[in-house]
Parts: structure tokens; sequence; C-alpha cells
């Protein structure tokens, strides 16, 4: 057999790999928007109303500045079909939630939330968390009042400002998607 320089490897093709690294900026004079740039990829995003802040608190409003780590994508499976990505996904049920209370000893994790109880729910009757890529702000270690449920998601029609998170629309986070995995690096600010 001829030998035609394939090699008995098989090559992933370079779109298929997970981008290495990505970063969040504002964008000059308008502190609650800004761009998620990587590679052939950039993207208008929604930002904290207190814009992107090193020193992050609970309830400040602020997207916290630092690098950081995509942990899973959560998906309304009720309203979107499992979407491409390198990432670990899990479906959103009615009981899932996020606990932002600092006293609670589950304080930035997801919880599971009965009917009725208090709590950030993940389904919402809005669009904001038809898709969420949870990220490991404040995770190891947890500290009390550092922040809780910050995640990429997305936003609102008006493109108004999140709570701290960072927010795109549909499409654009369904291309983000396709590109970002568990080694992904984030760098924020």
């Amino acid at each position: 057999m001829k030998n035609i320089g394939l090699s008995n490897t098989c090559e992933i093709p370079r779109r298929d790999r997970p981008l290495a690294a990505l970063s969040v900026r504002p964008s000059p004079g308008r502190p609650t928007r800004g761009w998620l740039i990587a590679p052939a990829l950039t993207i208008p995003v929604a930002l904290g109303r207190a814009g992107i802040r090193a020193n992050k608190f609970e309830g400040d409003g602020a997207t916290p500045r630092g690098r950081f780590r995509p942990l899973r994508l959560w998906w309304r499976a009720d309203r979107w079909p499992r979407p491409r990505t390198h990432l670990p996904v899990r479906r959103i049920t009615a009981r899932d939630g996020w606990c932002e209370d600092p006293a609670d000893r589950h304080y930035n994790r997801p919880i599971r939330l009965a009917p009725g109880a208090p709590g950030d729910r993940l389904t919402r009757a809005d669009h904001l968390y038809d898709f969420i890529i949870e990220i490991d702000h404040n995770t190891r270690p947890r500290v009390t009042k550092r922040g809780s449920a910050v995640f990429l998601h997305l936003a609102r029609d008006n493109f108004g400002p999140t709570a701290g998170c960072v927010a795109m629309t549909r499409p654009m986070m369904l291309r983000l998607l396709q590109r970002i995995g568990p080694r992904t690096r984030i760098v924020i600010g």
C-alpha cells in the first residue's frame, strides 16, 4: 500500500477542539456592556449592573474579575433540544435551584427546592436561564458573601444589565457552547 502521508492517529479538526481560553472585557464607557472574545469568535455581552469588580460581594451587582473555568451546562430540555458542547450537561428540572444565602451550608451550590420554597429557581418564566454555563467562581474555597450564582446565561431582550453574570443572545450562546470545554480558561476583566 502506498503511503500518502496519513498517520495512524486520528487527527481532530481544529474547529472541533474546545477553546483554550476566552476573555470578557467591558466596552469603553459602558461598564454594563462588553465583549466575549476568543479566536474567530466575538460576542456582545451584558455585564453586571455594577460593571466588573475584583472585590465581588453577594448582592453588589458586579461581575467578578478573575480567571475561571466552566464546570457544566444546565439547559431547559422542555424548551430546546440538547445543544452540541464539550461541557458536561445537566437538564434543568422544576426543583433545581441555587443557594444564595451566605448563612446556609449549601451557599453557592445547586440545591433541590420543594414547590413554593424560597431560592433562586433555575426554571424561570423568562428565557434567561434556558442555557446556563456554570463557572467556578467562589467554589474552592467557597467564601461567605463573596458572590453566588455567577453564570454565563441568556440576555434580556433589551440587553439590560445582569445581577453579576455574563449574558448573551441565544444564537451566540449556541455558538459558544460548540467551542467551550471544561479546560477552557475564562478571563473576566
